[in-house]
């Protein structure tokens, strides 16, 4: 094999001629001249279609590609300008790298499947490059592989929901696939603007595919799914509903305490003091020494006795589901909406009013599980992203991350 052919095999530059190879005193790096064989020339740089020359654009440019050892190595050639019909005066394409990347193919694919496998610190140790140039390059890899495969084709049953991934009211809204378990789409911001862009995106045809659609009961959800996609299942997450009741019982069990302290009864006082998370358990799940405190706490309260009952019996509804869970659901709204307590009362007019939500998800067994599994995942990789400035480079690398989207390491 010839000198030549060797180094453009080492540098993934197969499709270009070397002209030189250079190792620069003053750097140390190592530099490798190139130009393009004719078929590759005067291609716009978006549509790759042949086009004619413009002019010389700003001269040569270099592309840092992967090293060398432990020698940093750089592609130089040409950068002349065309004119393409559809995308104007443009820079003319380069087989080793992306549009307007300053990295080459192998480069950004090395550093994107670093960015979906390793720590930031690694990243820009290993590449020795700035943690925002990840960003970039993330990006860019992203695109590449959502233009060459569409996550949102074949989508039949999705769950949507919001991440606060920053301080200052900074929420994502998220798609996951139910039957992949992957993420699919994701929009900054909280609202029914969101929602609908993530529906034009999808477009009317594979909206009217979709078949079932879980989330939670949120106005700003359940609104544009019901404009937009009104033959799909809504189906409302169990977790959220029975949260309901939960903080219901919180805020029973905080006002009893408060009225207990101001009118001096010490007993009741101690019993209700620090038994939040008690309440939050399932009963079964208490040990001796949990289950004596619960006992006392009832004992002396019967509006808490009668709360964790009902959250309770909630839970129980969700764990029997089907046409069983139906009934059982009906007689719980039933109990709910004559408890003792107004804060009860409250939340059996709000699962009375989501009925037809619950109950497409007791019968089709729908929840937001993976989507709350997701949801774990984009926390993490918001901490990791930290140094961002936009939450596209944060959804490009929860896409990375999460979306199938993640290139193989170059040559494997």
């Amino acid at each position: 094999m010839r000198g030549a052919r060797v180094w453009a095999r080492l540098l993934g530059v197969e499709r270009a001629i070397v002209d030189d190879v250079e190792l620069e005193d003053e750097t140390g790096s190592l530099v490798v001249r190139v130009h393009l064989q004719r078929r590759d020339r005067a291609r716009c740089g978006r549509c790759r279609r042949v086009c004619p020359g413009y002019d010389g654009g700003e001269g040569r440019r270099r592309w840092r590609t992967l090293d060398l050892g432990t020698t940093r190595a750089w592609i130089e050639a040409a950068a002349p300008r065309v004119r393409c019909p559809e995308h104007g005066i443009i820079v003319a394409a380069v087989p080793w790298a992306r549009h307007g990347a300053g990295h080459s193919r192998a480069f950004d694919d090395q550093v994107a499947w670093l960015a979906a496998h390793c720590s930031k610190t690694a990243i820009v140790a290993l590449g020795r490059i700035a943690w925002r140039t990840v960003g970039a390059i993330v990006g860019r890899v992203v695109s590449d592989a959502r233009a060459a495969r569409d996550p949102l084709a074949g989508l039949r049953r999705i769950g949507l929901d919001d991440i606060s991934y920053r301080r200052g009211q900074r929420y994502l809204t998220i798609v996951v696939d139910h039957d992949t378990g992957r993420l699919v789409w994701a929009g900054d911001g909280r609202a029914e603007a969101t929602v609908e862009a993530f529906f034009d995106a999808l477009g009317p045809e594979r909206t009217a595919a979709l078949a079932e659609i879980s989330t939670d009961a949120a106005v700003w959800l359940v609104n544009p799914i019901r404009r937009r996609a009104p033959d799909a299942i809504l189906a409302t997450d169990p977790f959220h509903v029975v949260h309901w009741a939960t903080e219901a019982l919180d805020e029973l069990r905080r006002e009893i305490w408060n009225r207990a302290r101001q009118s001096g009864d010490r007993s009741l006082t101690r019993a209700a003091k620090g038994v939040r998370w008690l309440l939050y358990r399932h009963a079964t799940e208490f040990n001796p020494a949990q289950r004596d405190r619960f006992e006392r706490l009832i004992a002396l309260n019967a509006p808490i006795a009668e709360g964790f009952l009902l959250k309770e019996q909630l839970r129980e509804v969700f764990a029997i589901g089907g046409p069983a869970g139906v009934a059982l659901l009906d007689e719980w709204i039933g109990w709910a909406k004559a408890s003792s307590s107004a804060r009860f009362r409250v939340v059996g007019r709000r699962v009375e009013k989501h009925r037809a939500g619950i109950v497409a998800s007791l019968l089709h067994g729908l929840s937001n599980g993976r989507v709350e599994a997701v949801n774990t995942h984009v926390r993490l990789i918001a901490r990791i992203a930290y140094g961002f400035h936009s939450a596209d480079a944060l959804i490009a690398l929860a896409m990375l991350r999460l979306g199938g989207v993640c290139p193989p390491l170059p040559g494997r």
